[in-house]
């Protein structure tokens, strides 16, 4: 948008050329900041192995640091944007496993590792899968001590948590769909909202921003506020309303409107698209009101940070709408072309 606005600005007044020449300096000092960001998590994602070792999986760090550039976009939280991204790219590589890639014997013995906590539970596993884990584990032991040492709170317990939460979803929809069976719509969304890993995400970012944090907050976000809940309801249905082909992700993992439709023989596909649409504006109706409502058990960072990650979904999610799509790859290429401007030759 920035760049957009100051490539068709009209400077022939002098006062707007003034402020536009600000505008361009400033736009530079935060694309520099862009740049360090994104030199460090494609060395941190390089280091990790992941896209060596598990080829079927997706490979996208700069399309994962979109996410926290767009959510955390004060230029001073760029050391909270770096750590966030760590997360999200997790979050999508244990989904990969789970779609495409384990067995429900090893992703089973995967969550209970989790749910343990316990590296040693994995010893059967797949070396992709253990790579994985230990990745999680090592991942969230140092965000974990980052956190720890910046804000004076240790969010080990909530953060493992969330993990389990998450992998305990995905076995969910792994064990339904490997047996063939289709669940209520209204059950597949319960779950659906937490597979999403919206979760995960945020409350991963609630302690790195480190604002408003205690015992009755964290309780709060352990246990998904309406906050969490309604911006994980947007991104799980508006992902269902596409399809996974520009993602070439093959996995059978269902969708909101499969289900609805199998519960609703009668009923069309675009009557049931349209469902879907309105309960994405209901959510997003709800949403607002948590955000403005006052007083919030959350500080306001953290309040707009979650309405981003909501307005930044369609961007994400847009399979089927090519504009869309269009912009997204051309962010893409933008920030790959940043990237290339910054490594030695």
């Amino acid at each position: 948008m920035v760049k957009n606005f100051l490539n068709n600005i009209d400077i022939r007044n002098e006062n707007i050329k003034v402020f536009s020449e600000l505008a361009k300096i400033d736009y530079e000092i935060v694309r520099s900041i862009h740049q360090k960001e994104i030199l460090q998590i494609t060395n941190w994602w390089k280091d990790l192995g992941l896209a060596k070792e598990l080829k079927f999986a997706r490979d996208q760090p700069l399309k994962w640091h979109m996410w926290s550039i767009s959510v955390l976009a004060d230029p001073n939280l760029s050391e909270q944007r770096v750590d966030l991204t760590r997360p999200i790219s997790l979050v999508y590589i244990i989904d990969d496993i789970f779609d495409l890639h384990g067995t429900l014997d090893d992703l089973s013995v995967f969550t209970e590792a989790v749910n343990e906590w316990d590296f040693t539970a994995a010893n059967q596993l797949p070396e992709s899968m253990k790579i994985s884990l230990k990745a999680l584990f090592d991942t969230t032991e140092s965000i974990s001590t980052n956190i720890f040492e910046k804000h004076g709170w240790n969010p080990t317990e909530s953060l493992q948590k969330s993990w389990k939460k998450l992998c305990n979803a995905f076995l969910v929809e792994a064990k339904w769909f490997a047996h063939g069976e289709f669940p209520k719509s209204e059950e597949y969304l319960r779950n659906g909202i937490v597979s999403s890993g919206v979760h995960v995400i945020l409350v991963h970012m609630f302690f790195l921003l480190g604002q408003g944090v205690n015992k009755e907050t964290v309780d709060f976000v352990d246990g998904f506020p309406p906050i969490i809940t309604l911006t994980a309801m947007i991104l799980r249905l508006w992902d269902d309303l596409g399809t996974a082909k520009d993602e070439n992700q093959d996995g059978n993992d269902g969708s909101y409107l499969d289900c609805y439709t199998r519960e609703h023989s009668n009923m069309t596909v675009e009557r049931a698209r349209e469902h879907v649409s309105q309960l994405i504006s209901d959510a997003w109706k709800k949403l607002n009101r948590e955000c403005l409502s006052r007083p919030s058990p959350f500080s306001s960072i953290f309040t707009k940070a979650c309405l981003n990650v909501a307005r930044m979904i369609p961007l994400m999610y847009s399979y089927d709408d090519s504009p869309s799509q269009e912009s997204l790859k051309e962010l893409m290429r933008s920030l790959a072309a940043h990237l290339e401007s910054q490594q030695p030759h």
